[in-house]
Parts: structure tokens; C-alpha cells; sequence
């Protein structure tokens, strides 16, 4: 058996408010979309990810997903139901067995829910995942109560819905004209026999600004490994060379001697994130003997380590620098140096710390021989 997921990410979303498709929107360094595909391509009982976009979108498509191996991207229609018609019209060249329709916009959607909707596919041809209903519900028209409802015969559904893949294609194109607002709605109208299981809290969806607020702080919840990453750097005074420190340029007689521009201050960073995350050092990702690197400018560094990151799926919390030198003075260029450094990392001003000391005329710093700079990052990472 062959069985596809397929994410449905061609809607607008502007209701939250963004300059942007809400499954477009960052959540903590990785895109909505990129964070629900992730978790489909990483299952074991799933075969193919297709995602369903809106044509206009195929660039940000690109960037978010970058080299996954995704099948290749379908185009949407004018609303839901079309998009996922043509999504599994797509998939039939590939004759799959099974189909689990997913809401881009659903990016928590958990390794166990996937796995029930699988396992529940052996029995039933269609299902979906479920909520019970909580609250009292009234039926209202205009500003009157007209009564109420039975909540023990009602759920709030979710996706992924899944389904075997000849029916519920069968029924899209049967009901093609029928303004649905989920699959299951098709379903039941070609005669389905639905089977419910339990949904999660945690799988909602991300629809107005407040959602994107509540989804980055589920993000921040889930990111319960916190490492520690301590870097340390050198370099010598040179003539005739521009110096560079944190990322901005500062006024001084000399430079610093080294293979790419020197940034003292940024190597120390970089090898503090790559150190939390046992990546190595900066020599590892950029060896001094390619010529590629030579007078390099180091927020390329500190960038990629920051991507390595959010590729793990990780947070940087926090950095502390200390850049040691008898001169230039440190505290002058300290907001330009915080304001480059965060955004380099996209963080916010007050998750970086920079000081400014010196060695009270003792060793190579006293003699003003160089810069000395050692950093500490906090890292928070999914366990």
C-alpha cells in the first residue's frame, strides 16, 4: 500500500494580520508549512508528501521547503475544496492506496495522531480526527436564542482526515460543486462510512494574529532541551586592513589579521551556537585552507550556524559577549554591534548582550598586540 499526505497550503490567511500567507509566517526560525511537512516526512507510514499551493506563492514555496524531498507542488483552485481536488487528482498518475488530507496551518500536529489516522485506515475508509465539544452550544438567530443543541452528538473536527484514495477522489469529483468545508462532508454525501478517533488539543488551527501568538508559545513549550554553547576567538593587530567587529565596521588605525575579515567577536558567537548544538567549529564549516572564505564576511558564520539551529528545530534564547581589548573602546559601538548581531540571528534586541573589558595592561590585549572575544549562548531544543 502507498500512502500520501496531502497538505493543503493554498489558501491567503490574512487574518492574522501578517504582510503574508499565514503557512509562510516564521514560527520560531522554520516556516508554519515547512514545520507540517516536516512532521509527515519524518513518519514512517507515510510514502509522499504532496503540498497544494497558490500558484502566486510558488516562490516563498521554494524557500521555505528548500531541498525536501517533496513531490512536486500542485496549484490550488478558487477555494479549499477545488485545491484538494486537484491535489488528488495529481496524485492518481501514482496510484496510492491512501490519502491524509492536512491543513498547512495545523504545524502540530503529533507523530501519534498520524499514526491512529493510519492504523484506523485499516478498517474504515474514511476518518477523522475529533474533539469532543465542551462548551453549551445555542443556535441564534440574529441576536436571539433559539435553542439548544445536544453536544454529546457534536465534535469539533480536525485534520489530517484520511481516507482510501479511489473513494474519496470518486467523491470529490462527484460533488465537485458542493460548497463543502471539509472532506468528511464529502464523504458522507457519497455514503462513507466515517470512523471518529481522538483529535489533540494541540492541533489547531492557526487562523487570526492571536493563533500565531498562541502557536509561538506552544513552540517555546515544546523546546525543553536547553544546551549551553561557549566560544572563544583571537586575533592579531594588522596594517592597512579595515577592522570589524560583531558585524560593524569600526574607526580604528588597524585591523585584524585572519583568512576571512577577522570578526573577532563574530567567530566567538558562531563557535558558542555551533558548541550548543555539538556542531563543531567554525574551521569544520569553513576551513581556512578554501580559498572560498579568504576576507569572507563572518555574518555569513554566524548565519549559517543560526540555521543549523532552526533546522533541528531549535531556539536561540540567549548570547553574552565579552570582546577583551585595551582598545578600540567597546561601549560606543555596543547598540550597532546588539543591533547587527540580532538581526543577523532574527532576535529580538534583548537576547543579546555585549560587554566590553580589558586585561589591565597584561598579556597580548594589554599590549594592544589584539582582540580577544568569548561568548556563551543559550540554545532551547525540541527533546
Amino acid at each position: 500500500m502507498t500512502t500520501i499526505a496531502l497538505i493543503v497550503a493554498a489558501g491567503r490567511g490574512h487574518r492574522t494580520g501578517r504582510d503574508l500567507p499565514k503557512q509562510y509566517i516564521d514560527l520560531a526560525g522554520k516556516t508554519v508549512l515547512a514545520r507540517t511537512v516536516d512532521m509527515f516526512l519524518k513518519h514512517a507510514g507515510i510514502d509522499q508528501v504532496c503540498v497544494v499551493i497558490h500558484a502566486d506563492d510558488a516562490a516563498l514555496y521554494n524557500a521555505a521547503l528548500a531541498d525536501r524531498n517533496v513531490l512536486p507542488w500542485v496549484a490550488g483552485g478558487d477555494n479549499r475544496q477545488a485545491s484538494v481536488k486537484n491535489g488528488l487528482e495529481a496524485l492518481v498518475p501514482l496510484n496510492p492506496t491512501r490519502v491524509l488530507i492536512h491543513d498547512a496551518a495545523r504545524p502540530f500536529v503529533s507523530t501519534q495522531l498520524i499514526d491512529r489516522c493510519v492504523r484506523a485506515l485499516d478498517h474504515v475508509d474514511a476518518v477523522l480526527p475529533a474533539l469532543p465539544v465542551t462548551d453549551t452550544l445555542k443556535t441564534v438567530v440574529d441576536d436571539r436564542v433559539t435553542g439548544t443543541l445536544d453536544r454529546t452528538q457534536i465534535v469539533a473536527a480536525q485534520t489530517p482526515q484520511s481516507f482510501s484514495f479511489e473513494p474519496i477522489l470518486a467523491a470529490h469529483r462527484m460533488f465537485s460543486q458542493l460548497a463543502a468545508t471539509d472532506d468528511i462532508a464529502l464523504a458522507e454525501q457519497a455514503g462513507m462510512a466515517v470512523r471518529t478517533i481522538d483529535g489533540e488539543p494541540e492541533n489547531f488551527k492557526i487562523t487570526t494574529g492571536d493563533d500565531v501568538i498562541k502557536a509561538e508559545k506552544q513552540m517555546t513549550e515544546q523546546l525543553t532541551d536547553i544546551r549551553t554553547g561557549q566560544g572563544f576567538d583571537v586575533h592579531a593587530f594588522i596594517a592597512d586592513r579595515e577592522l570589524w567587529l560583531g558585524g560593524v565596521q569600526i574607526p580604528h588605525d588597524r585591523g585584524l589579521k585572519g583568512h576571512s575579515d577577522a570578526d573577532v567577536a563574530l567567530h566567538a558567537v558562531t563557535d558558542a551556537l555551533l558548541g550548543a548544538i555539538a556542531a563543531g567549529d567554525i574551521g569544520v564549516h569553513f576551513p581556512p585552507s578554501d580559498e572560498r572564505w579568504r576576507n569572507a564576511e563572518s555574518h555569513m558564520f554566524l548565519s549559517h550556524a543560526g540555521d543549523l539551529i532552526a533546522a533541528k528545530g531549535g531556539q536561540i534564547s540567549h548570547i553574552d559577549l565579552t570582546i577583551i581589548c585595551e582598545e578600540p573602546k567597546i561601549n560606543p559601538h555596543r547598540p550597532a554591534m546588539i543591533a547587527r548581531i540580532a538581526d543577523i540571528l532574527g532576535l529580538r534586541q534583548d537576547r543579546v548582550s555585549i560587554k566590553g573589558t580589558t586585561t589591565e595592561k597584561l598579556g597580548f590585549t594589554g599590549r594592544r598586540e589584539g582582540i580577544a572575544a568569548q561568548a556563551v549562548a543559550t540554545v532551547r531544543l525540541p527533546e
